[in-house]
């Protein structure tokens, strides 16, 4: 497994604990579908930290939302 997956990996995992509405496996699929966004960037150094945060922007705009339909 490489240094990446690993992290990506950890990002899920605090991903999953601060949205535990979520179900893991869609968190899963966020932050694979978020990855491959970056799959030509040069440097991939900080590629698991941009799709942490564009998860989490996500999963909060998404409960933002429901909670405006409620």
């Amino acid at each position: 497994m490489s240094d990446q997956t690993v992290a990506l990996e950890h990002a899920a995992e605090r991903l999953s604990a601060r949205f535990p509405e979520v179900p893991r496996e869609d968190i899963d699929r966020l932050v694979e579908e978020h990855s491959e966004e970056y799959d030509d960037a040069p440097v991939k150094d900080f590629v698991p930290v941009l799709v942490e945060h564009d998860v989490k922007a996500e999963l909060r705009e998404s409960a933002e939302s429901a909670s405006e339909r409620e």
